[in-house]
């Protein structure tokens, strides 16, 4: 779908009419995408609505969940159908980082012999970045990747390379073994806008997945949007209305996961030993735009609100000792915090 079609720009429009009309065909965009992924991915909707949310917000994800789940495949055919260049990072122990963000080389011109350094650009250099088992690699080498996700640019030399918008990291970790691992700290944790569970699929489900995989070779997938459209859409997001009332509420869930908040609830000061901080507010508050805009909607509900907590909060709380003996999940605290 070209960017004209898409948003529409005439001096007889306004631009509230403008961005409405870009909601309503994203969202028949998105179903399109759904359906066009159903037929290499079976199941995974709510991953892939949260990693299309994560791209429209300018945000990053970390999808946490167990080998064999097809979250590469996933993600490749995600940017195949957007139109953007995908690489994977393989992260190891000896990984270093300028094996992410690239090196400079010495270069001889032919026939004068002159050298002069040239930079090759490395895997970081693309639009959507599978930074595969992101825990498994050192912290100097997370840190770089981390730079680059932050300023959008790689510095080497005392020069700045740009990296190319749309930029969407998706980094994933292994939840079951943890031996010879680099953990991400909280800190860290926080640079990322969405942590999204990657579940086993239903039965129904992976009987298909069965069928499928063991047959014929996969579809060839057809791109439905351009970089410009991506792109416009961003700025679009940033238009999308939001009451007084509605930040309030994302502003109330924020500040009520802090246990030593005198605002923050009996259970909380329990199960909690760190809650959220001002990132995880605008984080919602993004997400929620990118959710009414799919949903064909310029403007933000509680319920978008409510829907993009769980993704935003569940890796920026730390549960006490009492939470896990008692088997509570930070995904439980945020529906009781939604609840109250």
């Amino acid at each position: 779908m070209s960017t004209e079609t898409l948003l529409q720009s005439t001096q007889t429009v306004t631009a509230d009419e403008r961005d409405l009309k870009a909601a309503e065909q994203l969202s028949v965009v998105a179903a399109k995408l759904k359906q066009e992924l159903g037929r290499v991915i079976i199941g995974q909707d709510e991953v892939l609505k949260q990693i299309l949310i994560a791209l429209l917000s300018k945000g990053h994800c970390l999808l946490e969940g167990v080998p064999g789940l097809a979250k590469t495949l996933m993600i490749s055919s995600f940017a195949d159908l957007l139109s953007l260049n995908f690489s994977r990072i393989q992260f190891t122990p000896d990984l270093m980082p300028s094996d992410i963000t690239g090196t400079e080389i010495l270069d001889e011109e032919e026939g004068t012999g002159r050298r002069h350094m040239r930079f090759v650009k490395g895997p970081l250099f693309g639009n959507i970045i599978l930074a595969d088992e992101i825990n498994r690699t050192p912290p100097k080498t997370q840190a770089a990747l981390l730079q680059a996700m932050q300023e959008s640019k790689v510095t080497t030399a005392g020069q700045d390379f740009p990296l190319e918008p749309p930029f969407l990291v998706l980094g994933t970790q292994n939840p079951i073994e943890q031996e010879g691992t680099y953990p991400l700290p909280e800190a860290q944790l926080d640079r990322f806008m969405f942590r999204v569970n990657v579940n086993y699929p239903t039965y129904d489900e992976e009987v298909l997945i069965a069928e499928a995989t063991t047959g014929q070779g996969l579809p060839t997938l057809s791109p439905l949007l351009e970089k410009k459209s991506i792109l416009g859409l961003q700025k679009v997001v940033r238009r999308v209305l939001i009451a007084r009332s509605v930040t309030e509420f994302a502003v109330q869930l924020a500040r009520g996961t802090r246990p030593e908040s005198d605002e923050s609830p009996d259970f909380i000061k329990k199960y909690l030993t760190w809650g959220a901080g001002p990132r995880a507010c605008q984080s919602m508050l993004m997400g929620a735009k990118a959710h009414a805009l799919l949903d064909g909607r310029v403007h933000v509900s509680t319920e978008d609100i409510a829907y993009v907590a769980y993704p935003v909060l569940r890796h920026r709380l730390v549960t006490s000792f009492t939470a896990e003996s008692d088997g509570i999940a930070t995904d439980d605290i945020i529906s009781m915090l939604i609840e109250r």
